[in-house]
């Protein structure tokens, strides 16, 4: 993983924090866990990504296209009608959408049918 490509895992996972994103850790073998906290330590927030073999993390992001009804209606009414930048990454970072590309980067795990509660799914 180049140092971009950590850079931008890392922003893209801070903004997704709050919306608690399911990521696979990999330490020999896969787990899914739950990101719901940020770790302090003496030098300030930090979350490590390493350069590891056998050390890696992947969040599960979904498509756009597999955007619900309902979640269409949101996003019509919260964000196209108010059009506010701001509006439009949170919404994408709560429903758990890919608008980074990261999935086809490989930086990022398509999240199965049904991994994140929607209305409609």
């Amino acid at each position: 993983m180049t140092q971009e490509e950590k850079q931008l895992l890392l922003q893209d996972l801070c903004a997704r924090l709050p919306y608690k994103v399911k990521v696979e850790v990999c330490v020999k073998d896969k787990n899914i866990k739950s990101i719901d906290c940020v770790k302090y330590d003496t030098v300030g927030t930090y979350i490590r990504l390493m350069d590891d073999e056998n050390f890696s993390i992947k969040p599960y992001l979904r498509q756009i296209s597999s955007m619900t009804e309902d979640e269409k209606i949101e996003w019509f009414e919260s964000v196209v009608q108010t059009m506010d930048c701001d509006k439009q990454l949170d919404f994408y970072c709560k429903h758990n959408f890919d608008y980074r590309g990261l999935i086809e980067k490989g930086l990022a795990l398509e999240a199965p049918k049904g991994m994140y509660n929607t209305k409609t799914e």
